[in-house]
């Protein structure tokens, strides 16, 4: 380790170390792609296996006039839309048909009806008016944005005003923009803003931390200079993977990577810095104090870094495509993140010196009174602090610590089986988003289920009349309304119904009536004859589609989280070679990870008024709690362990609680204050990501750390260790005194 530590911050090859790396990222960046440029927002989520998927591929060939994305216009005039308002619509419908907008796939003929009969559309009062315009599948939420605004733009020039400006509570015509088409256009300028927001939040409340802990900017910014350095390695290397289709990234992955490495890696910066300063005080030597700090700190920081990385890893396993997007850049961010904590950092702090630390730069007892003599002032009195810390408090009432702390997390565990989840993505959404704005008001004056119709469709096999079909449909006590049938494209056989469902088509109710409307289709086709109805019947839209979503997220997390805790409990067991200690490190991080979403729930539901938290979180959360989780363990039990070698137990935890402690707690200040930044955003999804997160971080530093593990730890005794032999040496050396 020693040779490593030379090696990357020698005299020499600090600057060479510093060199590679300006060199690395200014190549990089040249020749490849940076990652921003590559982001592709409407990627699929679902497989294409996906009975969701596969009903848009049957309708798409089928019923192409309705298989494209829909927008809905929302006219809306508060007393009632006057008969010029419809000719208005008319006109502007008459000219998408002969100048067709970007990516348009299909609009209704409403300009070639006369006025009088838009008006049997119209809301009972007669304020509101609802009219589609579909647009290519194909197109990304950008494409959409900018085709939305060329609609606009042909509104406002036969208007003569801008509907969109106006309010929907006064009495002039306003229009909104919602539907599947006006959610994607939303959600992609969400995350857009984020990152410039979350980018500029991050660095400054980091640097604060920084600053407010060491008071030295040299150092505040080194972490800083690290991260950056790390960030322009991971760029263009995603960059360069999406580029050649390897993998592929979204604006939401990005912003939260960005979060993630200013996190965790000024986190693995401080774990090296904090083990330097200390020594600073006791060896002259700026160079030997770092190659020890570098000796005693490298093996918990790649521990670490390797046990995060394989953890997000395993969001490969997903097949829900916004998790699987997570894994290659999150777990690239911390791996280049990990390389540089362990070559940059220490060829920057060879650099600098002592006066990293600057105005208050650590000297060891003989320097501060040479200090102190040559400016004629009498030698400094060391300091004798009688004042006992946590790991005394610890190792005193092991007992009382470990019941009062489980007690705790149990009592804020249990409330975790209360949470409700939710798949609506428009409650993610700020109330004055246009898309939002629009569904209210389709709630409010029609049917919810106007927002996203279904489709379903049916292989009748010629032997099902639609009318009768269509009788059984509407008589379901879910369903709103039902279309005509319409005979496919291809197979006229195939017959294809229209169907609003009574509630919002983004919520679990509606989504839970998916496998009955199958159930139903199928059913019709039996009482007719049909043998075998599977694969005979296809719901597609918006409620289908989140039905799916649910059931394969539900999959991914029964797969994923097993497979974490595995991987997690594998390289404890290797690094630390003892059983005990691993089954209650991972037990207690566990324990940590269901106390936040428990505690979690009680401030977002009790406290801001949410009725539900958006489906992905758990899964979100758990991978990174359980990994963030264990870095710090990792780092406090590897002081543990070593000073278990040289002296009796107790004295190891009381040491190694305290020696680790200023150090963690830092840690996870500013760890959680990074993911606190996501609960500033305007997307509850990210709100409500932020918020158990940092609640984690919290209860692993403050509790989980510093009480619950070293008293555990101190109750097991030399079962702690089992199986490792090191240990009863190290006992014997202790008992005879050496």
């Amino acid at each position: 380790m020693s040779r490593y530590g030379k090696w990357v911050a020698g005299s020499k090859s600090k600057w060479i170390t510093l060199l590679v790396w300006i060199v690395v990222v200014g190549l990089l960046n040249m020749l490849w792609p940076a990652v921003n440029s590559q982001v592709a927002n409407n990627a699929p989520n679902l497989p294409e296996n996906a009975q969701s998927v596969q009903a848009e591929v049957v309708a798409g060939r089928e019923f192409p006039g309705g298989s494209g994305v829909p927008a809905l216009l929302v006219w809306h005039r508060e007393g009632g839309m006057s008969p010029e308002d419809l000719v208005h619509i008319g006109a502007i419908y008459n000219t998408l048909e002969q100048q067709p907008l970007p990516y348009q796939n299909f609009v209704p003929p409403l300009g070639k009806i006369p006025p009088q009969a838009l008006q049997a559309s119209l809301s009972e009062d007669g304020s509101t008016l609802v009219t589609p315009v579909l647009f290519d599948a194909s197109a990304d939420s950008g494409q959409l944005k900018e085709a939305v605004a060329d609609l606009k733009g042909i509104i406002r020039t036969e208007t003569g005003s801008d509907p969109t400006a106006a309010g929907t509570a006064g009495s002039e015509l306003s229009l909104r923009v919602t539907g599947p088409v006006g959610i994607s256009i939303d959600a992609s300028s969400l995350f857009k803003n984020a990152d410039v927001s979350l980018l500029i939040a991050t660095v400054l409340l980091v640097l604060i931390f920084l600053l407010i802990i060491y008071r030295s900017p040299i150092l505040a910014v080194i972490p800083l200079v690290a991260v950056g350095f790390a960030y322009g390695v991971t760029g263009p290397i995603l960059g360069k993977m999406a580029q050649e289709g390897w993998i592929t990234v979204d604006s939401q992955a990005i912003s939260i990577m960005t979060v993630l490495l200013f996190g965790a890696g000024t986190d693995y910066c401080l774990f090296l810095i904090s083990r330097f300063r200390q020594l600073l005080k006791s060896e002259e030597s700026k160079g030997r104090a770092l190659l020890h700090a570098i000796t005693d700190s490298s093996g918990a920081i790649a521990m670490s870094g390797f046990t995060v990385v394989l953890a997000l890893f395993a969001l490969l396993l997903a097949k829900f495509g916004a998790y699987h997007r997570f894994a290659v850049p999150f777990s690239l961010a911390i791996f280049i993140m990990g390389i540089a904590s362990l070559t940059l950092v220490p060829a920057l702090l060879a650099i600098f010196g002592r006066a990293s630390f600057y105005p208050f730069i650590p000297r060891t007892p003989g320097m501060e009174a040479e200090r102190a003599k040559a400016k004629g002032k009498p030698a400094p009195q060391p300091r004798v602090s009688r004042k006992k810390g946590i790991g005394e408090l610890v190792v005193a009432r092991p007992w009382a610590i470990v019941g009062v702390t489980v007690l705790l997390l149990g009592v804020l565990a249990s409330f975790s089986s209360g949470i409700k989840f939710t798949y609506d993505i428009l409650s993610s959404f700020p109330k004055n988003m246009e898309s939002r704005q629009g569904f209210d008001l389709i709630g409010t004056k029609f049917s919810p289920g106007e927002l996203a119709p279904a489709k379903l469709m049916i292989d009748t096999q010629g032997k099902a009349d639609g009318e009768d079909l269509k009788v059984v449909l509407s008589a379901l006590s879910y369903v709103g309304k039902v279309s005509d049938p319409q005979p496919g494209a291809v197979n006229k056989e195939i017959l294809g119904y229209d169907i609003e469902f009574k509630s919002n088509p983004y919520s679990l109710e509606a989504m839970s009536h998916i496998p009955a409307l199958r159930a139903t289709g199928e059913q019709a086709l039996v009482d007719v004859g049909v043998a075998n109805p599977e694969g005979k019947v296809w719901i597609s839209g918006q409620t289908a589609t989140q039905y799916d979503n649910r059931a394969t997220g539900e999959r991914d997390m029964d797969l994923i989280i097993p497979v974490v805790i595995g991987m997690i409990t594998l390289l404890l067991l290797v690094y630390l070679r003892s059983i005990i200690a691993t089954i209650y490190l991972v037990g207690t991080v566990i324990l940590s990870f269901f106390s936040a979403l428990g505690l979690g729930w009680i401030i977002i539901h009790y406290v801001l008024g949410a009725e539900a938290i958006q489906g992905a979180i758990p899964l979100y959360s758990f991978v990174f709690l359980v990994a963030l989780g264990e870095d710090y363990n990792i780092f406090m039990i590897s002081s543990i362990w070593k000073k278990r070698k040289v002296m009796p137990l107790k004295q190891a935890i009381a040491e190694g609680v305290n020696e680790t402690g200023s150090v963690i707690t830092s840690a996870g200040l500013i760890l959680a204050g990074t993911f606190g930044v996501l609960a500033t955003l305007p997307i509850q999804v990210l709100v409500q990501f932020g918020i158990i997160t940092v609640l984690g971080v919290l209860l692993d530093t403050f509790v989980v750390r510093p009480f619950l593990v070293p008293a555990i730890t101190l109750l097991f005794g030399r079962l702690a260790f089992w199986p490792g032999k090191h240990v009863e040496v190290a006992e014997t050396q202790s008992a005879s005194g050496k």
